[in-house]
């Protein structure tokens, strides 16, 4: 039965979600034009993913301070800023070859593991997000966005700073990684715990 008094999915929050992924296969498009050689259509593509990744602060924003958080919200609102990071990274690393093969592939299989991981221990509790894992969505924003600038055509310290923060991510996304999975670990064990606990108490006559 449906609950009269949740929110409508159709809300502004889950239009905006939506609206991040439709700009993926937009900012993708941009990012390829003429090889990636193209310094204005670079310039196109920072410009949509910057605008696509701030939607993410907006629709949380909204759903949280309007009462718009739903189920299909907690749903959309992961895919879509997997669909961005990922399809920035993978695009940067092939067809256009600016990052090592294993930066996406160590934050896919991180991002991928702890969806799975997340949902497997759904029955038990819910996974907030951490400060790390803010952290490092923070810190892969800024870094895919310095690599999709035209480098070439700006000051060298731009290259730079983009690798430094790279790293960064990368160490970040892995060491929250591990935390995520000990936490889940820690959850599943202790609802196992209380369980057995629970099913060995004495029952009062």
């Amino acid at each position: 039965m449906v609950d009269p008094a949740a929110p409508s999915p159709w809300n502004a929050a889950n239009a905006v979600t939506a609206a991040r992924i439709a700009l993926v296969p937009l900012f993708a498009w941009a990012l390829l034009v003429d090889g990636g050689e193209s310094v204005t259509w670079r310039l196109v593509a920072t410009g949509i993913f910057v605008l696509a990744a701030a939607s993410d602060r907006i629709d949380g924003y909204l759903a949280r301070s309007r009462g718009m958080v739903t189920d299909l919200g907690k749903l959309l609102d992961p895919i879509a800023d997997k669909a961005l990071i990922g399809t920035a990274l993978v695009l940067l690393a092939w067809p256009l070859g600016e990052l090592p093969w294993w930066v996406p592939v160590v934050v896919l299989v991180r991002e991928l593991g702890i969806t799975v991981m997340r949902m497997a221990v759904l029955r038990y509790a819910v996974m907030p997000a951490s400060r790390g894992g803010k952290l490092k969505t923070v810190l892969q924003s800024v870094a895919i966005t310095l690599f999709v600038l035209p480098r070439a055509h700006l000051p060298g310290f731009v290259e730079v700073v983009a690798w430094v923060v790279l790293v960064a991510a990368v160490l970040v996304t892995v060491v929250t990684g591990v935390e995520y999975a000990v936490q889940g670990w820690r959850l599943r064990r202790e609802a196992l715990r209380a369980r057995r606990l629970a099913g060995t108490a004495p029952t009062s006559s």
